[in-house]
Formats: C-alpha cells, sequence, structure tokens
C-alpha cells in the first residue's frame, strides 16, 4: 500500500479560477515557492507565488461575518446556540433560555456538558449481562445484548435500565424574571416587543434586543472557549429599577430523557447548596442521585444574588447601574474549576478564541461563483464550522443532536464519530477533536473485554454507550460493525496532519488491536472459499437481517482498508507485516456484485430488480423538501431506502483495486433512478457527493451535495431536521442532525482538495467556468 505521500503546501492551499490554465499555474507556482516537509503541516496562508492577485490570502472575517444570523422573530426550530464543544448553550429570541414554550418541543433551549452524565437509581443492581441472549453463528454460540421487539424493551426492566442509563443531563436555565410586588414572576412573552438578534459568528456572540414595555434591553450572549463558561450581560432602565433581573434554576432528570432532559417537577429529587465564595461569587453545589457537579456564578458589585425558591436563585442590580453581567462556570467537581476571572477579561478571552478558531485551520471562499448553489453552499459550510465548533469537542463521542436536545436516551454512536470529528481534521482543527479521539485509548481496555466476550481478539467499539462505554442492548446495535475500523480511520487522518513518531506511538496500540478485530471477527466459510463478514451483522443500511446478511459491500471495503492501512502503520514504525492481517486480506470475499452492479449485501442477489418495481416508489424525494412526501410505497419490504451505503467503498475511501470504477458508476446511477431519497439521512448527501467526485461525475456531487430532500434542508441557523416517513407523510424526529454538518465539511474537503493521487485542482467541482473556489489549510483524503 502507498504511505500517502503528499505535499502540504502546494496541496492545502489552492485556487479554482474560471479556467483549468489558471488553476494550473497557481498548483504550479505555490508548489515551486517553497516546499514544505511533509511532516510539517502548513498555517493558513498561502504559499508564495507569482499566481495572479485572486490568491492573496482569504479574508476570513469578511467571509464568515457574511453568514451570521439575524433574527427579528422567534424561528421555533432554528435558536441560536453559543458554546465551546464542551458546553453549549442554546438561547431563545432574547438571549437567555426564558421562553421555552415559544419553541418546537424538539428545541428544549439548554444548557449541556459532554462531561454531564447521570444515571437513575439501580437497586436491582442490573447489568448488561441480564439483557444477553445467545446468537448461533458458524457453528458457535454467543451472548448478544439483544431483543427482537421493541415490546420486550418495556416488558424487561434490565433492558429498560440498560438503554436508559447512562444518560446526559440539562444543566440550568437561565431566564428572564421582572419585579412583583416582594417577589418576582417570569418575564411574560407578550410584554416583549422589537425583537431583534444577530449570532456574531466570528466573536461566537449572539447579540439580542427588545423591549418591555416600550423599555430597551440589550443583551450578549457568549461562551467562553477554553472554559465551561456561559457570559451574560444585559443591559436596561429596567435593570436600573430593579423591575427586571435573571432567574438561575436548575433542574432533576426527565424520566422521558428526550428530548428534553429537564423535569422541573420534582424538587425533592435533587440538592442545591448554595455557598457564598465572596462578595460577587456564588458556589451552587449540585446533587441528583449518584451525580454530583458545581456551577459558579460571578457578578459585578452593586448586584446582590437570592434565593427564591426551590433550586431558583435571581440576580438583580441594586443601586442606579443599568447592567447586569453574569459569568456562570460549570465544572464536575470543584477541584476543575479554575481560578475565578473578571467579565471584561472573559469577554475578551471568548472573542478572541473564537476569532482564534476562524483564524486557524481550514476556510473555503466561493465569492466570484456564478453556480447560483455557490452562495448557499457557502452559508452551509460556514454554519457547519460554526455548529461543529459548539456541539463538538470534550472527552466524549458527541450525541447526534450534539449537544442541543437529547437523543437516543442521551447517548452517543461510536459509527457517526467519522462523520462527527473526520472534518475537524481534514480542516486542521485537531485540537478540537484530541480528547475524542483519545476516547479509544482511555477505554481500550473495555473495548478488548468485549472482543473476548465474543472470542475475538483485539479491541471490539461498541455501537451506542455512554462515558461508561457500555453497550446499549437493542434490537440492532450489538450486530452493527461498520464502526470497527473508525479509530483507524481517524489516526490515519491526524497522521497525514502530524508525521511524527509521537503521534504514531500515541495511537498506535487502538490500531493494531483494531485490526486484530478486523482480522478475526472475519470467518473462513469453506463453500466460497473465502473469508466472510456475518452473519450476524447489519450493515449501514440498517435494513437487514442480522442473522442472515452476509458481507455488506461497504464493510467489506472498509475492514480490507482498515487492515491494510494498519500494515502500514506498522511499516511506518519498523516493524514487519502482520503475517495473519495478510492472509485475511488474500483471502477475503469480494464485492458482491450481480448483472454489474454492486449490491449492498451478498445474500440478496435480486436486490436490484425488486429495487426496481413501481411498488417501491424509487426515485421520489429528490425536489419539494418536506413538502413533497409523495406516495407511500406500495410494498413496505423494499429496500430501496435508508442509507446507500454500498457507495461508500469509493467515497469515504479510496476504491482501490477492490473496487471497479465503471461497475461503481453504474451502481450510482442505477441507485440514481431507484432509490428512495425520502427515507434517507442528512449524511447520506455529502456520502454520495463524495462518492460521484471520487469518479469524476462532478455535476452529480453537487446535485447530491445540495438535493432538495426533506433531510438535506438546512436551516436559519444551519441546523438540519430528521425526519421519517411515515404512513401519512413526514414524521419530525429532531430539529437537528449534526452528522449532516460533519458529513458537508468531509465532503466539501474532498472536493476541494481532493485526495491521493487526484490530478486536478478542485477535482469535485466542474470545470465549466461557473465555480471560482479559494481554500486554505485543507488536507486531502485518502
Amino acid at each position: 500500500m502507498t504511505r500517502y505521500p503528499f505535499h502540504q503546501g502546494c496541496l492545502k492551499t489552492g485556487l479554482r479560477a474560471t479556467t483549468i490554465m489558471a488553476s494550473a499555474l497557481f498548483a504550479l507556482s505555490a508548489c515551486a515557492a517553497e516546499p514544505a516537509p511533509a511532516q510539517t503541516p502548513t498555517g493558513n496562508q498561502p504559499q508564495e507565488s507569482s499566481a495572479p492577485a485572486e490568491t492573496a490570502a482569504i479574508d476570513r472575517q469578511a467571509l464568515v461575518s457574511r453568514h451570521d444570523v439575524t433574527l427579528d422573530r422567534i424561528d421555533p426550530e432554528s435558536p441560536v446556540m453559543v458554546g465551546n464543544g464542551s458546553l453549549a448553550m442554546a438561547l431563545d429570541i432574547t438571549g437567555l433560555q426564558t421562553f421555552r414554550d415559544e419553541y418546537s418541543a424538539f428545541s428544549p433551549l439548554m444548557t449541556q456538558a459532554q462531561w454531564a452524565w447521570h444515571s437513575f437509581p439501580n437497586p436491582e443492581g442490573y447489568t448488561l449481562e441480564d439483557t444477553y441472549r445467545p446468537i448461533e453463528a458458524h457453528g458457535e454460540t454467543y451472548q448478544y445484548p439483544y431483543f427482537n421487539d421493541w415490546a420486550v424493551a418495556d416488558e424487561n426492566p434490565a433492558i429498560a435500565y440498560m438503554r436508559r442509563n447512562p444518560h446526559r443531563i440539562s444543566l440550568g436555565r437561565l431566564s428572564f424574571v421582572t419585579a412583583n410586588g416582594e417577589g418576582v414572576a417570569p418575564l411574560d412573552f407578550s410584554e416583549v416587543g422589537n425583537t431583534s438578534q444577530t449570532l456574531d459568528l466570528w466573536h461566537g456572540q449572539a447579540d439580542s434586543s427588545f423591549e418591555i414595555d416600550g423599555q430597551p434591553v440589550s443583551v450578549t450572549t457568549s461562551a467562553h472557549r477554553n472554559r465551561d463558561m456561559v457570559l451574560v450581560e444585559i443591559t436596561s432602565p429596567l435593570v436600573a429599577s430593579g423591575d427586571l433581573g435573571v432567574e438561575i434554576a436548575f433542574p432533576y432528570v426527565s424520566q422521558s430523557l428526550q428530548p428534553d432532559p429537564a423535569e422541573w417537577n420534582a424538587d425533592d429529587s435533587h440538592q442545591t447548596a448554595l455557598e457564598m465564595a465572596g462578595d460577587n461569587t456564588a458556589l451552587f453545589r449540585r446533587s441528583l442521585d449518584e451525580m454530583t457537579y458545581v456551577a459558579r456564578a460571578t457578578y459585578d458589585d452593586g448586584s446582590t444574588l437570592r434565593e427564591t425558591g426551590a433550586h431558583r436563585y435571581v440576580l438583580q442590580a441594586e443601586g442606579e447601574t443599568d447592567t447586569l453581567r453574569l459569568l456562570l462556570e460549570y465544572a464536575p467537581e470543584e477541584s476543575a474549576l479554575e481560578t475565578a476571572i473578571e467579565f471584561d477579561t472573559a469577554n475578551r478571552g471568548a472573542a478572541q478564541s473564537w476569532a482564534a478558531y476562524w483564524q486557524q485551520g481550514g476556510m473555503v471562499d466561493f465569492s466570484g461563483s456564478t453556480d447560483p448553489r455557490a452562495e448557499e453552499l457557502e452559508r452551509r459550510v460556514v454554519l457547519s464550522q460554526y455548529l461543529t465548533g459548539v456541539n463538538t469537542g470534550g472527552d466524549f463521542i458527541p450525541q447526534e443532536e450534539g449537544l442541543y436536545s437529547n437523543s437516543w436516551n442521551g447517548k452517543f454512536h461510536h459509527e457517526m464519530h467519522g462523520w462527527h470529528v473526520a472534518h475537524f481534521l481534514l480542516w486542521n482543527r485537531d485540537q478540537q477533536v484530541a480528547a475524542s479521539l483519545d476516547w479509544y485509548n482511555r477505554t481500550l481496555d473495555k473495548a478488548q473485554a468485549r472482543a473476548e466476550h465474543y472470542g475475538r481478539d483485539g479491541a471490539w467499539w461498541p455501537k451506542m454507550t455512554a462515558d461508561d462505554a457500555v453497550e446499549s442492548p437493542s434490537t440492532i446495535n450489538p450486530f452493527i460493525m461498520w464502526q470497527q475500523p473508525h479509530p483507524i480511520y481517524l489516526a490515519e487522518l491526524a497522521w497525514r496532519n502530524d508525521q511524527s513518531a509521537d503521534l504514531l506511538e500515541q495511537y498506535s496500540e487502538v490500531v493494531f488491536e483494531t485490526a486484530d478485530l478486523l482480522a478475526t471477527f472475519l470467518v473462513w466459510d469453506d463453500e466460497k472459499g473465502a473469508y466472510v463478514l456475518g452473519p450476524p451483522v447489519i450493515p449501514v443500511q440498517e435494513a437487514y437481517d442480522a442473522g442472515t446478511t452476509v458481507n455488506p459491500t461497504f464493510e467489506v471495503a472498509y475492514f480490507a482498508w482498515g487492515l491494510e492501512t494498519a500494515q502500514v502503520w506498522r511499516e511506518r514504525l519498523g516493524m514487519e507485516r502482520n503475517a495473519e492481517w495478510d492472509e485475511v486480506l488474500e483471502g477475503l470475499s469480494p464485492l458482491p456484485t450481480a448483472d454489474g452492479l454492486y449490491l449492498p449485501v451478498d445474500d440478496m442477489p435480486d436486490f436490484w430488480a425488486d429495487a426496481m418495481r413501481p411498488q417501491c416508489a424509487g426515485g421520489q424525494g429528490t425536489v419539494g423538501g418536506v413538502d413533497a412526501a409523495g406516495d407511500d410505497p406500495a410494498d413496505h419490504d423494499c429496500l430501496n431506502r435508508d442509507h446507500p451505503s454500498f457507495l461508500m467503498a469509493t467515497g469515504l475511501i479510496p476504491g482501490g483495486e477492490r473496487v471497479d470504477d465503471d461497475m461503481m458508476r453504474r451502481t450510482m446511477m442505477v441507485m440514481d433512478e431507484h432509490w428512495d431519497f425520502r427515507q434517507t439521512w442528512g449524511w447520506d448527501f455529502p456520502m454520495m457527493a463524495m462518492t460521484a467526485a471520487r469518479l469524476g461525475e462532478t455535476e452529480k456531487a453537487l446535485d447530491y451535495l445540495m438535493m432538495d430532500a426533506a433531510n438535506n434542508q438546512y436551516g436559519l441557523t444551519g441546523m438540519t431536521p430528521r425526519y421519517h416517513l411515515g404512513d401519512d407523510g413526514y414524521v419530525k424526529n429532531a430539529d437537528t442532525y449534526f452528522p449532516s454538518n460533519g458529513s458537508l465539511l468531509a465532503a466539501v474537503a474532498l472536493m476541494v482538495a481532493g485526495w491521493d493521487g487526484a490530478e486536478a485542482e478542485t477535482p469535485g467541482f466542474p470545470d465549466d467556468g461557473s465555480w471560482v473556489i479559494r481554500y486554505e489549510d485543507i488536507t486531502p483524503l485518502p
């Protein structure tokens, strides 16, 4: 296998001008200007060259700021967010979280942190072993945390408990209150007028203004990039008069868990202890069953904090000041709180660190393009960089809905880790996800124990879990396997940015243990005369029977890529190739095909003939978004739905010798005609674009990337919804789904910076003069 040679200085900075000659001249001059060692990543400035003036550095602040989000009324499905990846806060139109009821059920306006995990009491002592069922495969019996009917999950208390615990929680709420006699009352939405809000992306700050009975109120809200701290500044004559204050409130945990985990009617189920740590500093010690955390409020002279009810505290001004300023910092324990700082210092730090986020790492500028999709694509790219910066970071894999709302009982999915974080590595923001990647090192012992439990070598990574790294029982979860090569994929992307011995050492054990699992999960099949993958296995396209599915196309290709890449890691470290891995690679089944097309799985040779039947409603869902649900498929057993993951064998990874590009192109075109795009997910569209781009189908790549499908709509703040097709049309399941944003950025990285062996500049875009593209500091894909 190749060692992925590439010249970072040349490939990370590029221009797609209106002619291929201009692109070629720029590429040549940029490469010639200052050859950079392959192991040394460049900064964000273009290399010196004699190229045309258009190759000057991108004005990053102007680019980002032209996509600032502005509202003059509530968008109930798109509240703005501030955060740092470890902690985030969703805001209403006033800049706080007062008007929860004015927003969608899927937009709970909460504050969450990656580290904030809670479990309900477990007096019966349920463990994962209480959910095991025997599964027979290849002459062996394995114990899986599995059930075949969702009704069982409700009837079996062990399954129910293990699925629901641990879970992420809502830490607290900031809201406006008004004077009401001797006490205070929540601000009534009917009293609020002339609302205006701007999300300043460059500084990571929401600027809000409104009126109460004709009196102006201005609010700035932000989050520190390096501390789990929310900053709020409120200015109004109503502050000076004592008629407007801020409530800090803390909830328990709702039994429903999702999308809103906050329970506000269980005061006796949790504890809040207030301790004054100085004249203007309050420490809240929180206890929820066995979970504890702290919050520290720091405020200016001239303000006072008082308890107004159970778990509720109000900050108001005293004297003549018309401004309230609050720093609210959360931590899992008091020792994790850093030294308190002044508001002005924190405010400067928050703004400067967000500006640094934008100044460092990748950037793409589509201005000057005449393709009508260019402006919208640039908006999606900028907002996705912001949203992923707010929702992705810290020590854990993000939830699919990030820190915005709970999904899947507040747990995260390993198979989504690639879509959540690969783009940070491709866009050279490695530090944003360094702790997240270290999750594999921290939980390696549990992954090794899981592999041993299943009679395999190496490390077996779970599908859905929480901070305890325990698999969540399910009809599907234990059989999903496409997350297994992810640690190798992500480590390889990290190495391409930092080709050092230290990085190889940091991830080598995880890479090699993962490869051992890949090799030993595969089983020799005498009848086929080859190693096979499954059963039991459920592929990326979660529509198949775990007990009969064999050789899902992408999984076979991805396992092979992972094993070959692990061999390259051994060579980089001066080690010999692993003979057992090579034996598996040599004997691995070919990707399944029939009639000149790739199949999703090997055991369904009639897949395409079946999918082409009129009853399967193929080709719907490409236009009209959520307003074009179309006809319900006459046959609900049709499988031309969900993820067309066979395309990923040439897209997310290079196809290489195992993939016939012409056959994959034919397969993509047949899929294009016969897939039911109403039943796809947000990351499917960038994924399909990656395949089309690698196959040289650039117009098709853009069509997929910008398809007007229900789950490919990017709202005002850049979030994408999650719809499922029901009997009576679309049914909404979430207001946001962040794998969409992450996969978009990964696809754009591939389309502008290319991949190893790509010959053209910006190879994923048409060379028809309609695209003018400048990009900086983006690494090509393998």
